[in-house]
């Protein structure tokens, strides 16, 4: 990519049309992508893929294994694979923890300045959801909207202070039974997720903890801390600022950009930047007719594109592995991100577009970047600063004409937004007394013969296989329910899954069925999606709402619910975390790539059997779908059969009353 004259690239994005479901990128272009770099890193070092590389201190790196053609069996401190595997993972789990509790920190002082009316460009928009959680917290939720948001960001600030209760306030937002039985268990975090995430590093410390069921106890209640003071705590204040997401169109892939529009791609996770812009974008439109611009397209990538769309029907242009292939159209204007999956590679594409790449956040830095810090108190006026790039390199774009705009001929209408609110509205209509029965009654009845919760990242290891795509359609078939966030939303709406009109070919009988009813009980003119967008990554924690509704409703402990939990593209530390969160609900995970524990028998029994008379979960490794899909169903049944056996039981009791 050097020389004056940018690269002209050749992209073919794959045939169009609706039976290409999965909408892969194809492409044959002179700029490096994720999967050429991948290819590049071959072969990946086999210790470090195993969990089996120690290099916490000097004495090493040292690679150890239990198998002894495989690496040494102790470090030169004495550690054992065991002590290797459990640490590394502990640090990984911890590092989630960080990112996603600072995610929530941001959303509580925003609270807090709406609250004592220091962020005049912000408001509070779902004041049903800020009582429910007061009400959750032991707090007051009777009294003045503003009194109240006080109230609950002063519970929250509490959680990342050391020396409060026994245990994180937002702990009380966890299904009951499962909190009582982590309580018994001693696997509830400490008071502090600062804490509980600086403790993992002093842990993990070289010389200190070696005891490996010990190490992974501590990593099981850091996943607790990440599920309630990181994921729930960020998803419930944002939705009390911002609103709740219900049901919502929108369109997917690249397609969405327009040559005739200055296109603004926001790019990260955090809605308190990305809002903004959307009403920045509204009121600048004007400055940008006035550059020859047919208006303003805002469009989503990664998370944030996930945050936008089920609240405004903005487009999800790409997904975080898309992010570049975005740029390489040359019609992204300026792109701006703020935190977490901004992948490195977006700057090297700088010297060869017009596209402005603006960070936001003092702790996010990116080479070839322009840095607009983005503060509360000055929200709007940063927007439209940003907004201003945008139509600056519009102006450059249509000046200097030595830019191609490729942009493909590739989109697809989804439905997004299935909030845990939304869905549980839907069930109350058919059962106002107790939305979970409909779920208990349709796995009785063999309708539905479980859920799965399929989150994370697009990876390139797993792209070729299709991975997510091809698990999924194993589940639909085998009438299982799939309910998705993050990028795998990206790649769901993409591929068609989010468009109800496909329920008739990817669903099997039984949930096909149970998705018409769903939709006429929400009124529309035929059935749900056939998977469900549950929203970004941190809204994870509305498939653990669901979970806890189903739970409380029908008084079946959630590490006995026909629930599981799958990262099918495992990227990220955070993944990681999420994924150890769904372990200490009690849930079966899966996992692709496999987590780093390979080198540690001791490890693996632990996660994959051990773990099931803890928490009530277990760890289930498979990178092929086919295999990931066989061993799921298989977890799902096994969890169901009480629940069929209580209906069969239930049915016999009937017929005997009737015969008396």
């Amino acid at each position: 990519m050097s020389g004056d004259e940018p690269a002209d690239p050749v992209i073919d994005f794959g045939p169009a049309g609706s039976e290409d479901r999965t909408m892969e990128v194809q492409r044959e272009v002179d700029y490096e992508m994720p999967a050429d770099r991948l290819e590049e890193s071959q072969p990946q070092c086999p210790f470090g893929v195993a969990g089996s590389c120690c290099d916490i201190c000097y004495m090493g790196p040292c690679r150890v294994s239990d198998d002894d053609q495989y690496g040494q069996d102790r470090g030169v401190c004495g550690a054992t694979p065991g002590t290797v595997v459990s640490r590394n993972l502990y640090r990984e789990i911890a590092g989630g923890v960080s990112a996603h509790s600072h995610h929530a920190r941001e959303a509580v002082e925003l609270l807090e300045d709406i609250a004592e009316e220091n962020a005049a460009d912000y408001e509070i928009k779902d004041e049903r959801k800020l009582r429910d959680i007061a009400e959750d917290l032991g707090l007051d939720a009777d009294g003045e909207v503003n009194e109240i948001a006080k109230d609950v960001a002063e519970a929250a600030k509490e959680d990342f202070a050391p020396g409060g209760g026994e245990t994180l306030n937002w702990v009380e937002r966890m299904p009951a039974e499962q909190r009582e039985h982590l309580d018994e268990q001693d696997l509830l975090p400490l008071s502090s997720v600062d804490q509980q995430a600086s403790r993992a590093l002093a842990q993990t410390h070289q010389g200190n903890d070696s005891d490996t069921g010990h190490i992974l106890k501590s990593a099981l209640s850091a996943g607790v801390a990440d599920g309630y003071a990181g994921l729930t705590m960020a998803t419930d204040l944002q939705d009390v600022i911002f609103g709740t997401p219900t049901p919502t169109n929108a369109t997917a892939h690249l397609g969405v950009l327009e040559e005739d529009q200055v296109n603004l791609a926001v790019h990260g996770h955090s809605p308190e930047l990305s809002e903004m812009v959307v009403k920045a974008a509204q009121e600048l439109e004007e400055e940008a007719y006035e550059v020859g611009a047919e208006g303003i397209n805002l469009v989503g990538i990664c998370c944030t594109g996930n945050e936008l769309a089920e609240r405004h029907g903005i487009p999800l242009a790409a997904h975080s592995l898309q992010s570049e292939l975005a740029v390489t159209t040359g019609a992204v204007d300026a792109m701006v991100v703020d935190i977490q999956c901004i992948w490195p590679g977006i700057s090297d594409l700088m010297e060869c577009h017009h596209t402005r790449l603006i960070t936001t956040m003092d702790y996010v830095r990116m080479r070839e970047a322009t840095h607009i810090p983005f503060e509360e108190e000055t929200a709007m006026e940063d927007a439209k600063e940003i907004v201003r790039q945008a139509i600056e390199g519009y102006e450059d774009r249509q000046r200097r004409q030595k830019y191609d705009v490729n942009i493909p001929d590739r989109s697809q209408e989804a439905v997004v937004g299935f909030s845990d609110t939304a869905l549980l509205d839907v069930l109350e209509t058919i059962d106002p007394d107790n939305p979970a029965q409909p779920i208990v009654d349709a796995i009785q009845s063999g309708q539905l013969r479980g859920i799965v919760g399929i989150v994370g990242c697009p990876n390139p290891k797993m792209r070729e296989a299709q991975m997510s795509e091809n698990l999924i359609e194993n589940l639909l078939a085998a009438d299982v329910l799939p309910v998705v966030t993050g990028c795998i939303g990206h790649i769901m709406a993409q591929g068609g899954y989010l468009d109800p009109g496909t329920v008739d070919e990817l669903a099997g009988d039984g949930i096909r069925d149970l998705l018409y009813t769903l939709g006429d009980a929400a009124g529309l003119d035929g059935p749900l999606p056939p998977v469900l967008h549950m929203g970004s990554c941190v809204d994870n924690s509305r498939i653990g709402n669901v979970i806890r509704a189903i739970s409380e409703g029908s008084g079946i402990p959630t590490r006995d619910l026909p629930v599981a939990a799958s990262a099918p593209e495992l990227i990220a530390e955070k993944a990681v975390s999420i994924g150890t969160w769904a372990l200490s609900l009690g849930l079966p995970l899966h996992t692709a790539p496999g987590l780093r524990i390979e080198a540690s028998d001791a490890v693996t029994q632990t996660l994959t059997e051990d773990l099931k008379d803890i928490t009530g979960g277990h760890l289930i490794q498979d990178e092929t779908p086919d295999g990931a899909a066989e061993k799921l169903i298989d977890a799902l049944d096994e969890r169901r059969e009480p629940l069929l056996n209580a209906s069969a039981a239930g049915a016999s009791e009937g017929t005997a009353a009737d015969d008396d």
